[in-house]
């Protein structure tokens, strides 16, 4: 009988030993993926400024698509000059507000981003040098939404699918 009680009582004490190192290590491995995604930087406010970022640059891919840029902008008395002064400020200034969320997106989504401007204001120019610089402004928002008209033209179609992917794979 004695030894009946000494044997439940070690019994006992094991499963009290047990269940505590369990608990370490649970604790243990909690501590390790923790750092492990801190070191990695997988946690839930990096992914939120992430896909900010993604939203943010959507709306920039939006806004500097030549037939918003145009729409957005009334032509006033301007002149071609100076219409196509403002459109190249506008373009920049959206761009360099956003300069920021680079560092949440991959390289090759900012360099696609940086070729929609570009290419933006290369095709304003283009377009710019064709008609007189003191003709009507107006003349300048027909032929760059002439130009925009064809779907094969416009980059930020393109740029605004790859964002989408880009934020759905994060998910």
């Amino acid at each position: 009988m004695l030894l009946e009680i000494v044997f439940q009582d070690i019994q006992i004490a094991f499963m009290f030993v047990f269940f505590i190192a369990i608990a370490w290590l649970l604790a243990e491995f909690k501590g390790m993926k923790d750092e492990m995604k801190e070191r990695f930087g997988i946690n839930n406010d990096t992914l939120k400024l992430q896909l900010q970022a993604y939203e943010r640059l959507t709306v920039f891919a939006d806004r500097a698509s030549l037939k918003n840029l145009i729409s957005r902008i009334s032509t006033g008395d301007f002149n071609v000059l100076d219409f196509q002064l403002i459109l190249l400020q506008t373009l920049r200034s959206e761009y360099d507000y956003n300069v920021s969320q680079q560092i949440y997106i991959t390289p090759e989504m900012w360099k696609a981003i940086g070729n929609l401007k570009d290419q933006n204001i290369y095709i304003i120019n283009q377009i710019a040098a064709t008609l007189p610089s003191q003709a009507p402004a107006i003349e300048l928002s027909k032929r760059v939404l002439e130009y925009a008209s064809n779907p094969n033209v416009e980059l930020s179609s393109i740029v605004t699918d790859a964002l989408h992917f880009e934020a759905k794979r994060l998910l």
